[in-house]
């Protein structure tokens, strides 16, 4: 039996939130020190498991706050689960938060080695990308700029042409389709259909049914955390439509 491009075992993400407002880090290590301090444990996972085989699209729903985009950074490494266990086949690229990686006083150009370098490229691959990503971001007049400099879209733009310049045989995209001006929108829109004829996996978090009914052949329903539903995508979308409604 072929292995899955993405296994998730009995995951759960456990965070401790601290029951009291300290005003800076001197006042928190005195209270971590004396044992002052007083947490509450927060899953915002909990016993989620389920397979991807190769070539399946994955639509990942749920409201705010049910655990979409905390599941797909342990996914893609971002994460370390507190329990359970995920197994990834091949060559990813996480479309998350694009740009959040960036140092704000380092030019495009730094950042793009840098960013590179987060999601596991080595210098050497970069560096053969780099006029490639330099031409999809459109930013070659502010390549030298610092980052700072930028606006929201500039950076997300940036970060898009980074994280698309692999050929992966897994895609996670977070609600990342729009990304920029009209123009780019519709040229990083066509960039991700060209990973998906070419048969990618792919896990895609939307609160757009008709997107994930058009994109995806399976769907899991989140809801505080834990997994509700899993099946076709037209059956849980359904589901996902029913909830919204009441």
């Amino acid at each position: 039996m072929e292995t899955p491009a993405i296994l998730v075992e009995d995951v759960g993400m456990m965070f401790r939130l601290s029951n009291e407002k300290v005003d800076n880090l001197k006042e928190y290590m005195i209270r971590i020190l004396k044992r002052k301090m007083q947490f509450t444990e927060f899953w915002a996972l909990r016993d989620v498991s389920f397979t991807v085989e190769k070539g399946e699209r994955l639509g990942v729903l749920g409201f705010n706050g049910a655990g979409k985009s905390t599941l797909l950074k342990v996914i893609a490494g971002v994460m370390r689960p507190t329990v359970g266990r995920v197994e990834i086949q091949g060559v990813i690229a996480p479309l998350l938060e694009l740009g959040a990686g960036f140092d704000m006083n380092y030019s495009g150009r730094e950042n793009i080695f840098l960013y590179g370098a987060t999601m596991g490229y080595s210098r050497k691959y970069i560096q053969e990308r780099y006029d490639e990503i330099l031409e999809f971001s459109e930013l070659k007049d502010f390549v030298d700029q610092q980052v700072k400099n930028y606006s929201s879209g500039m950076r997300a733009r940036l970060g898009f042409s980074i994280a698309t310049a692999v050929d992966p045989e897994v895609l996670i995209v977070d609600e990342v389709l729009s990304v920029g001006d009209a123009k780019f929108r519709q040229k990083s829109e066509k960039k991700i259909q060209s990973m998906f004829d070419r048969g990618v996996t792919v896990l895609f978090v939307s609160h757009n049914t008709a997107q994930v009914r058009t994109l995806c052949n399976k769907a899991i329903l989140l809801d505080k955390g834990r997994m509700i539903a899993q099946g076709g995508a037209e059956e849980v979308c359904a589901i996902y439509d029913a909830m919204t409604k009441k």
